[in-house]
């Protein structure tokens, strides 16, 4: 941190408006090369304090107080420091002469530091208008004694401001150089500090319009709490944020690209968060939390604001969270696949079956949409889907599409399943297989003449069918591998990583079923897919960490994120091992005389 941010939190520090906690977590989590206005900023957006008089006025004498380019004697962010006061006040620098002379009176009257260091060591800032109580001795200056003169000297109204982030050096009619005039703080944060950091998880620098004030909201009258919490949730949808928490006993928080941000400094009381999570229930919603203490279900608030929700109780109270559902479906290319032409071939089959894995949060759903929209707008089927609940709602087109919803429109996946197969498909998607009975149906399915797509939480190809065929009972195993190694068209497996700028990248891995990956299925040699995916490229198959190594390559994540994810050893030495030296030009042979 430069000097001028370390003055500032020192003088929070002593204001009482930061502690020794929270200056850790701040010098953790900031950028090291963070300016003082955005400092600033960043502590106004995250509601660390909440006076922006106070702030612009401590950034002017931070300012001031940096010149020299030394910070305080102890460092406000390395925990050690105390409150106040945390240096010793500095000896005042040499006034310039003037015409006037000054005082006797007023040259001894107090050793306060003249104007021009506006920020002396022990001033206190608990009040950002009254000054610290001087000693008995210093209580009574000479009436003549200048406004400037005082210990937190006010600026003049007739000096103008001088240039932003530049303290005023131009001396008035008396001598006294008036106040410097900090840079105002602007009422939005740079877009570099949205995240404060790329590297690691940070705390947001601000709040979306319309959120409402949770300490008020235990006040508030049923249909009024409705609306504060519709009115929350669509200000998130419309800042970017995909996961809202709130939670009994905890500050409500978010997810935005991956990241936690805290929406509110305020602890929520479990009657308030009992409220909040259950106004948009209906009554027999609310019986069936009341029963299970666990209910998912999706929310549309309009055609427009969806939403995946699980309510649940934990030991402080009742828990909700609230996942944005995008009401665009996104195509495979906007998505960040690579190569479509092989997620095409796969739709192109008329039976068989298809995977989606990866895990919780890699946009499993997503890709199920784009799928499923692909399909709808170039094909002419009918297409059953069973969801848990239906988060992104699909339009028929070329295709007719019946939706249906774990819950509300069927009992369990085995039963929907099993009546899908007499209601005359030919699509059949499944939102998520994870059990016995609804992958027992799905490889029967994919059997019969259906194509089949369904979703697993794993990591690669290898683990999917590893999954996929250890959950049925030994005797059986022989007579699924067999049965699967016919039935599989291929497997998509993706992960979404931070981006270096910002958001999350796709990173990707694709298995097509060929003679070679039967085989292995057959006899049971799931090791050696690898081999057969990087074998493979030219018929579309790709491999996990070669996926990765193409974001790496283009600069789309950074050197932690890519060794983090990478599987291969050596991959990950090519990232870190250092820079091989430039090889000099080769000096000239010398040429051989006639002896050699």
């Amino acid at each position: 941190m430069n000097a001028e941010v370390q003055w500032l939190a020192y003088y929070l520090l002593e204001a009482g408006t930061l502690d020794q906690k929270k200056s850790q977590i701040l010098s953790k989590r900031l950028p090291a090369d963070i300016s003082v206005d955005e400092f600033g900023n960043a502590l106004l957006g995250t509601g660390l304090c909440k006076d922006a008089g106070q702030i612009t006025q401590l950034i002017g004498f931070a300012k001031e107080k940096a010149q020299d380019g030394n910070g305080p004697t102890n460092n406000p962010f390395d925990g050690t420091a105390p409150p106040a006061p945390l240096v010793a006040a500095p000896t005042p620098p040499p006034v310039e002469a003037t015409p006037e002379p000054t005082p006797p009176s007023t040259q001894t009257a107090t050793p306060e530091p003249p104007p021009s260091s506006p920020a002396p060591g022990r001033i206190s800032l608990r009040s950002k208008s009254a000054p610290k109580e001087a000693p008995p001795a210093q209580a009574a200056p000479e009436p003549a004694q200048s406004p400037s003169q005082t210990t937190t000297p006010p600026s003049p109204p007739s000096s103008p401001a001088p240039a932003q982030g530049t303290p005023s050096t131009q001396s008035t009619s008396n001598g006294a150089a008036p106040a410097p005039q900090p840079a105002s703080i602007e009422p939005t944060t740079p877009a570099r500090l949205n995240n404060l950091s790329t590297e690691k998880p940070a705390f947001s620098t601000q709040v979306p319009d319309g959120f409402p004030d949770f300490e008020a909201l235990g006040t508030l009258s049923d249909e009024d709490l409705r609306q504060a919490v519709v009115q929350l949730l669509i200000a998130c949808q419309k800042f970017g944020i995909s996961d809202v928490h709130i939670s009994a006993g905890a500050r409500p928080f978010a997810r935005k690209s991956r990241q936690l941000v805290y929406l509110n400094d305020t602890i929520i009381d479990p009657s308030v968060a009992e409220r909040i999570n259950t106004t948009l229930l209906s009554e027999q919603q609310r019986y069936d939390l009341d029963q299970d203490h666990d209910l998912d279900f999706a929310l549309a608030l309009s055609p427009h604001d969806r939403f995946r929700v699980n309510v649940m109780l934990h030991k402080n109270g009742y828990a909700g969270t609230y996942r944005v559902v995008s009401t665009k479906i996104s195509t495979l290319d906007e998505l960040g696949f690579d190569s479509t032409e092989s997620l095409e071939k796969l739709l192109a089959y008329h039976n068989g079956l298809i995977l989606v894995t990866g895990p919780v949060g890699s946009g499993k759903t997503t890709t199920l949409a784009a799928l499923v929209d692909k399909m709808n707008r170039s094909r002419q089927d009918h297409i059953i889907t069973v969801e848990e609940p239906i988060e992104i709602v699909q339009q028929s087109d070329q295709c007719q599409v019946t939706q249906r919803e774990v819950g509300s429109h069927t009992n369990t996946f085995k039963s929907a399943l099993k009546g899908a197969l007499r209601q005359d498909p030919d699509i059949i998607v499944i939102g998520e297989m994870r059990d016995l009975e609804t992958i027992e149906m799905a490889i029967s399915a994919s059997e019969t003449g259906h194509l089949v797509i369904g979703t697993m939480h794993t990591s690669d190809a290898a683990t999917t069918l590893n999954r996929l065929l250890d959950v049925f009972p030994p005797a059986q195993q022989a007579q699924i591998r067999a049965m699967v190694s016919e039935s599989l068209r291929g497997i998509i497996c993706q992960r979404q990583l931070p981006s270096k700028n910002g958001g999350v990248v796709l990173a990707s891995e694709i298995l097509l079923n060929n003679t070679a990956v039967k085989s292995l299925i057959r006899e049971n040699k799931i090791e050696g897919l690898s081999n057969v995916i990087e074998t493979g490229v030219r018929q579309g198959m790709q491999l996990m960490d070669k996926s990765i190594m193409k974001l790496w390559n283009e600069g789309k994540i950074t050197d932690e994120t890519a060794v983090n994810s990478l599987v291969s050893t050596h991959l990950k030495n090519q990232i870190t091992a250092p820079p091989a030296p430039a090889e000099s030009e080769p000096a000239e042979p010398k040429k051989k005389g006639l002896f050699g």
